[in-house]
């Protein structure tokens, strides 16, 4: 539930200073009352909502610069894994990559969102495992629940980069180049951030 009206306010299906009427909202979803109240309470320790007195929640404004700041955060991290993944990985663990990049071309050509979605998060996911460092790879994935999936998983021009960066992240680990592996890793923080800024600005959200 966190993770729908996190995505719904990152997207600005839900704009700011809207209010999020539990009784409405758990309607809409189908749910009860209580994991809304739940999300909510997710998303006040977030700052992205505030519990407004008498009020209810309502959604806090997002500048551009939070935005660049969590794609900043998340790209740091991101690179910091990728420079230990050069050095740590197996051959092994290099033809899983392989693998489950396979897995999300046969997903995109198929154009089933859901399966992009959780192909993309397996790649990365064994990529970061490779590196020992679980607890850094943690912290990565509490950051990246700030980015709303859909809007890449439903772009058939991210699914085609996706690939093509994959690839080459791919190969750079075979040769051991971390320079490459960190470049590689850190550009596709870049392309996401691009992405959502150009997403968002299209909606009207800073003008």
């Amino acid at each position: 539930m966190a993770n729908r009206l996190r995505a719904d306010i990152m997207t600005r299906t839900l704009r700011p200073g809207t209010y999020i009427r539990l009784d409405e909202t758990a309607a809409a979803l189908g749910v009860s009352i209580t994991p809304v109240r739940e999300a909510l309470r997710t998303l006040r320790g977030e700052g992205m909502v505030q519990l407004e007195p008498h009020r209810g929640h309502v959604v806090v404004p997002l500048t551009r610069a939070d935005v660049e700041d969590i794609f900043w955060l998340q790209g740091t991290i991101a690179k910091e894994l990728a420079a230990t993944a050069a050095e740590r990985i197996t051959d092994a663990e290099i033809d899983e990559l392989e693998e489950l990049n396979d897995a999300l071309a046969a997903a995109i050509e198929q154009g089933n969102a859901r399966e992009i979605a959780s192909a993309e998060f397996a790649f990365h996911r064994a990529f970061n495992l490779s590196t020992g460092r679980i607890k850094l790879a943690w912290f990565l994935l509490h950051v990246a629940r700030y980015l709303p999936g859909r809007i890449y998983t439903d772009d058939a021009h991210w699914g085609a980069a996706a690939l093509t960066r994959h690839r080459k992240l791919i190969a750079a680990l075979r040769r051991r180049d971390a320079d490459a592996v960190i470049r590689l890793t850190g550009g596709e923080f870049a392309d996401g951030a691009k992405r959502l800024i150009a997403r968002l600005e299209e909606t009207g959200l800073w003008s």
